[in-house]
């Protein structure tokens, strides 16, 4: 299959492990952005092709973990109001709240839905007028864009029912915080490839001019992300600090202009909380003045709720690099997918699940 069976081709990998420990002389740790990177990683076993100098950490770009436990728990507190829907991609509805999570709502007889798409929100709430439909919009520059259009068709048609909870968060800013931590230890970046496909990568160039760290957009099949690695591992050996993009298939530096247009028609900048890493200034979106009608935190009240994280989770250290999902003392152990104490033990595109799924599989299946 054209584009997926040439990426995932062993010769190929074996070669490019080869062609890495043939330049790396020092030891190196390089932070792959995107969670889907982190599963890729484990689930194939690149962490163990790769020379033992080189360290892999893993980033904040899972959109289920970064969500803070307040709008967990503004869509709990939506959800159990009459005639609301809120609906929700699946992986929202086990992430803990402050006592409870939304599948724990749905139980109790809330009406929780799982769509595929804000667009199926939007269409359920054309459906039903009777109905008030809240979509909780999260995750990255990836799904903002398709976030941007719903709430755009909503007011180009005039439909009154439908609202959005937004909690979206950008990339770049998250990078410029973990590198601006005193216990930062990440010394190159390999970039999500489908932000970039939205975004461009022009905003990189700063990061990497500003902090003198390599970045690499990078795909996501083991052949890719073992080319981001030499790409990487290179740039650090010749001490450069550029942009490099090795998913030119997909990505331009420019980005998807249109997707650009219809997020910025709809949402302004802001500042945004990151669960586990706390306040990052400007950081996230939120729906602009044009469409405030449709902003479910303001047309039900909820700006007031607040909450505290569990101080017993270590995702935040995890989130950062600074520490991996193994290396905290509740993983597997207190924590795990059936129990989770976090997101990322929960979210498909979680670290410590990928952990638990791949890299102590033979540990869980025993």
């Amino acid at each position: 299959m054209k584009y997926v069976d040439e990426f995932r081709d062993r010769v190929s990998v074996e070669t490019l492990a080869t062609a890495i420990r043939g330049i790396t002389t020092r030891e190196w740790t390089i932070m792959e952005v995107c969670g889907g990177q982190t599963h890729s990683i484990m689930r194939f076993g690149i962490d163990e092709l790769i020379p033992r100098g080189i360290t892999l950490v893993h980033g904040p770009g899972c959109p289920v973990c970064v969500t803070p436990v307040e709008a967990i728990d503004r869509a709990i507190r939506m959800a159990s109001m009459k005639d609301v829907v809120l609906c929700s991609f699946g992986d929202m509805l086990r992430v803990p709240g402050s006592s409870k999570d939304l599948l724990g709502v749905k139980a109790e007889g809330g009406d929780v839905r799982v769509v595929y798409s804000p667009m199926d929100a939007l269409k359920m709430a054309v459906d039903d007028p009777g109905k008030k439909v809240v979509f909780f919009a999260v995750g990255f520059e990836t799904t903002a864009p398709g976030n941007a259009m719903a709430v755009y068709q909503a007011k180009k048609n005039g439909v009154d029912n439908f609202y959005m909870l937004v909690s979206h968060v950008l990339v770049p800013p998250a990078m410029r915080l973990i590198l601006s931590d005193s216990n930062n230890r990440v010394q190159g970046f390999l970039a999500a490839g489908h932000v970039c496909a939205v975004m461009g990568y022009d905003e990189y160039e700063g990061i990497a001019k500003d902090h003198w760290v390599p970045i690499v957009v990078t795909g996501f099949e083991p052949v890719d992300i073992m080319k981001g690695i030499y790409m990487c591992v290179k740039q650090l050996e010749e001490g450069r600090f550029d942009v490099e993009n090795q998913y030119s298939r997909v990505v331009k530096r420019e980005g998807n202009p249109e997707a650009k247009r219809i997020m910025k028609e709809v949402f302004d900048l802001s500042d945004r909380k990151w669960r586990g890493i706390g306040n990052i200034p400007l950081s996230g979106l939120v729906l602009n003045g044009r469409y405030e009608g449709y902003d479910a935190e303001k047309v039900f009240g909820l700006d007031a709720v607040t909450a505290e994280e569990d101080q017993g989770c270590m995702s935040g250290k995890v989130l950062r690099g600074i520490i991996r999902p193994d290396e905290c003392g509740k993983f597997g152990g207190a924590c795990t997918p059936e129990h989770p104490l976090g997101a990322p033990m929960v979210s498909s595109e979680g670290a410590c699940a990928a952990y638990y799924n791949y890299k102590d599989r033979e540990k869980n299946e025993g």
